[in-house]
């Protein structure tokens, strides 16, 4: 690797690792907002994507400018490759993350309804997938990633609980129905957030092994009874 692309290539992961950043938050603030009903952290990630958007396309002109300029090849071409994709995956996830906190917003409305007690371990599952995803990216861990994989089960099994408690919620009292659907959306996108994750996952893969993993994972994965 040249000097030049050695040293734009570190400058595409120092934004990328902002960009992760300020995203990780905004999950963090769109959850608590909901499970605690606090409409300004809810305020303060509607407010923040914007900035996210901006670093999107920042992200992905300077890798097209790189891939124009230096023309890299093998591992320097898989990791700009994969930088794009991550970037798309963590702009998605912001904008989960304002559908999560738009959904608090309507739930403040609804002091009283009982959130789901489901809802705050399924939260911690999918935001520390986005956590490990980061750490994995990090250290070229693909061991990590695979880790990342395997903890969406979970996830996706928590949130076919909190549907059908909410679902039960309506049939015993119907006054219940717009706020439960608020959650039940919420609950959706936190689940949502956890498959991007994985996304990410599989890219750290892709950039570590140069395996492309994706509707594959039983080739690595053993599912314990």
């Amino acid at each position: 690797m040249s000097k030049h692309l050695e040293r734009d290539v570190e400058k595409i992961h120092k934004r990328l690792m902002s960009l992760f950043a300020i995203v990780e938050q905004m999950i963090d603030n769109a959850v608590r907002a909901l499970c605690e009903k606090r409409v300004e952290l809810a305020q303060e990630v509607i407010a923040s994507d914007h900035q996210v958007d901006s670093m999107e396309v920042e992200i992905e002109e300077e890798c097209l400018k790189i891939l124009a300029l230096h023309q890299p090849v093998a591992a320097d071409l898989r990791r700009l490759t994969t930088v794009l994709k991550i970037n798309v995956e963590l702009e998605r996830m912001a904008d989960l993350a304002c559908n999560i906190a738009e959904r608090a917003e309507c739930l403040h409305d609804h002091a009283h309804f009982p959130i789901p007690e489901q809802m705050p371990e399924m939260v911690r599952q999918a935001t520390m997938m986005v956590r490990m995803t980061l750490d994995a990216f990090v250290d070229s861990d693909a061991e990590l990633a695979k880790k990342v994989i395997q903890c969406d089960d979970a996830v996706d099994e928590n949130n076919l609980l909190i549907i059908s408690e909410l679902k039960n919620l309506i049939k015993q009292d119907s006054s219940l129905t717009e706020p439960a659907l608020h959650c039940f959306s919420a609950s959706r996108h936190v689940e949502r957030i956890a498959d991007l994750a994985e996304n990410i996952a599989e890219d750290v893969i892709y950039l570590v092994d140069g395996d492309i993993v994706r509707h594959r994972h039983g080739t690595f994965i053993s599912h314990k009874p």
